[in-house]
Protein backbone atom coordinates (compact mmCIF):
# COMPACT_ATOMS: atom_id res chain seq x y z
CA UNK A 1 0.00 0.00 0.00
CA UNK A 2 1.12 3.53 -1.06
CA UNK A 3 0.29 6.84 0.82
CA UNK A 4 0.73 9.99 -0.80
CA UNK A 5 0.03 12.84 0.72
CA UNK A 6 -2.60 15.60 -0.76
CA UNK A 7 -3.30 19.32 -0.69
CA UNK A 8 -7.03 18.98 -0.35
CA UNK A 9 -10.36 16.93 -0.14
CA UNK A 10 -10.52 16.66 -3.89
CA UNK A 11 -7.30 15.08 -4.63
CA UNK A 12 -7.85 12.84 -1.97
CA UNK A 13 -10.93 11.20 -3.35
CA UNK A 14 -10.43 11.32 -7.33
CA UNK A 15 -8.35 8.64 -7.68
CA UNK A 16 -9.19 6.89 -4.17
CA UNK A 17 -10.61 3.26 -4.53
CA UNK A 18 -11.52 3.41 -0.76
CA UNK A 19 -12.22 6.44 1.30
CA UNK A 20 -12.83 6.88 4.82
CA UNK A 21 -14.62 10.29 6.75
CA UNK A 22 -13.67 10.43 9.85
CA UNK A 23 -14.63 15.01 10.37
CA UNK A 24 -17.06 16.57 12.28
CA UNK A 25 -18.28 18.48 9.43
CA UNK A 26 -22.00 19.66 9.29
CA UNK A 27 -21.69 20.28 5.95
CA UNK A 28 -20.65 18.28 2.75
CA UNK A 29 -16.60 17.92 2.29
CA UNK A 30 -16.37 15.67 -0.16
CA UNK A 31 -18.61 16.52 -3.68
CA UNK A 32 -20.34 13.74 -6.14
CA UNK A 33 -18.22 15.02 -9.60
CA UNK A 34 -15.09 13.91 -7.30
CA UNK A 35 -15.93 10.33 -7.09
CA UNK A 36 -14.99 7.96 -9.64
CA UNK A 37 -17.44 4.24 -10.27
CA UNK A 38 -16.12 1.84 -8.33
CA UNK A 39 -14.76 3.72 -5.04
CA UNK A 40 -15.96 2.56 -1.60
CA UNK A 41 -17.08 4.86 1.14
CA UNK A 42 -16.55 3.75 4.86
CA UNK A 43 -18.20 6.98 6.86
CA UNK A 44 -17.57 7.48 10.29
CA UNK A 45 -17.74 11.11 11.48
CA UNK A 46 -20.85 11.99 10.99
CA UNK A 47 -22.22 10.79 14.30
CA UNK A 48 -24.54 12.60 15.51
CA UNK A 49 -27.88 14.42 14.03
CA UNK A 50 -27.05 17.37 11.06
CA UNK A 51 -23.49 15.80 10.37
CA UNK A 52 -22.66 15.11 6.86
CA UNK A 53 -19.68 14.61 5.26
CA UNK A 54 -20.72 13.10 1.63
CA UNK A 55 -22.43 15.22 -1.19
CA UNK A 56 -26.11 13.90 -0.84
CA UNK A 57 -25.60 13.55 -5.03
CA UNK A 58 -23.10 10.60 -3.96
CA UNK A 59 -25.41 8.78 -1.90
CA UNK A 60 -28.18 8.88 -4.64
CA UNK A 61 -25.63 6.89 -6.95
CA UNK A 62 -24.24 4.74 -4.12
CA UNK A 63 -25.46 1.31 -2.57
CA UNK A 64 -25.33 2.21 0.85
CA UNK A 65 -25.31 -0.11 3.96
CA UNK A 66 -25.90 0.84 7.17
CA UNK A 67 -25.35 -0.77 9.97
CA UNK A 68 -28.96 -0.32 11.39
CA UNK A 69 -31.50 2.00 9.70
CA UNK A 70 -33.04 3.51 12.52
CA UNK A 71 -29.73 4.62 14.22
CA UNK A 72 -28.26 6.03 10.97
CA UNK A 73 -31.14 7.64 9.93
CA UNK A 74 -31.37 9.77 12.98
CA UNK A 75 -27.45 9.88 13.27
CA UNK A 76 -25.17 8.59 10.47
CA UNK A 77 -23.91 10.04 7.54
CA UNK A 78 -27.68 9.62 6.07
CA UNK A 79 -29.41 11.95 8.40
CA UNK A 80 -29.67 14.84 7.20
CA UNK A 81 -30.51 13.53 3.58
CA UNK A 82 -33.14 11.52 4.85
CA UNK A 83 -34.56 14.70 7.18
CA UNK A 84 -34.72 16.91 4.13
CA UNK A 85 -36.22 14.16 2.29
CA UNK A 86 -33.09 13.44 -0.29
CA UNK A 87 -33.17 9.71 1.06
CA UNK A 88 -35.56 7.60 2.63
CA UNK A 89 -35.43 3.84 3.50
CA UNK A 90 -35.74 2.63 0.21
CA UNK A 91 -32.53 4.14 -0.50
CA UNK A 92 -30.74 1.92 1.57
CA UNK A 93 -29.53 -1.27 -0.10
CA UNK A 94 -29.20 -3.33 3.14
CA UNK A 95 -28.30 -2.91 6.57
CA UNK A 96 -24.67 -4.59 7.56
CA UNK A 97 -26.57 -8.14 9.32
CA UNK A 98 -27.95 -8.68 5.65
CA UNK A 99 -24.81 -8.60 4.34
CA UNK A 100 -23.30 -10.69 6.61
CA UNK A 101 -25.54 -13.13 6.90
CA UNK A 102 -25.37 -13.23 2.91
CA UNK A 103 -29.45 -12.52 2.88
CA UNK A 104 -27.94 -9.59 0.70
CA UNK A 105 -25.25 -9.36 -1.50
CA UNK A 106 -22.83 -6.66 -1.03
CA UNK A 107 -20.48 -5.17 -4.15
CA UNK A 108 -21.87 -7.21 -7.09
CA UNK A 109 -19.80 -4.95 -9.86
CA UNK A 110 -16.46 -3.23 -9.88
CA UNK A 111 -18.14 -0.17 -11.26
CA UNK A 112 -20.42 0.41 -7.92
CA UNK A 113 -20.14 3.25 -5.73
CA UNK A 114 -20.51 1.99 -2.34
CA UNK A 115 -21.36 3.65 0.81
CA UNK A 116 -20.88 1.91 4.53
CA UNK A 117 -22.83 4.36 6.99
CA UNK A 118 -21.37 3.27 10.57
CA UNK A 119 -22.81 4.60 13.51
CA UNK A 120 -21.57 1.79 15.46
CA UNK A 121 -23.67 -0.81 17.89
CA UNK A 122 -22.99 -2.00 21.18
CA UNK A 123 -22.96 -6.00 19.79
CA UNK A 124 -20.07 -4.59 17.43
CA UNK A 125 -18.11 -3.68 20.43
CA UNK A 126 -18.83 -6.62 22.77
CA UNK A 127 -18.09 -8.80 20.10
CA UNK A 128 -14.54 -7.16 19.49
CA UNK A 129 -13.96 -6.99 22.93
CA UNK A 130 -14.28 -11.08 23.66
CA UNK A 131 -11.90 -11.46 20.87
CA UNK A 132 -9.66 -9.15 21.76
CA UNK A 133 -9.77 -10.53 25.44
CA UNK A 134 -9.64 -14.07 23.86
CA UNK A 135 -6.06 -13.49 21.79
CA UNK A 136 -4.29 -11.98 25.28
CA UNK A 137 -5.50 -15.35 26.86
CA UNK A 138 -3.93 -17.15 23.76
CA UNK A 139 -1.08 -15.01 23.61
CA UNK A 140 -0.55 -14.72 27.68
CA UNK A 141 -0.66 -10.95 27.67
CA UNK A 142 -2.30 -7.95 29.34
CA UNK A 143 -3.40 -8.41 33.13
CA UNK A 144 -6.14 -9.08 34.63
CA UNK A 145 -7.82 -6.59 36.56
CA UNK A 146 -10.96 -7.00 39.04
CA UNK A 147 -13.77 -4.55 38.96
Amino acid sequence: MHVIPVETAQASVEKASIVVTTTPSTKPILKNEWVTSGTHFNCIGADAPGKEELDPAILKRSKIVVDDWTQASHSGEINVPVSRGILSRQNIWAELGEVVARIKAGRTSPNEITVFDSTGLAIQDAITAELVYRKALEKKIGKLVHL
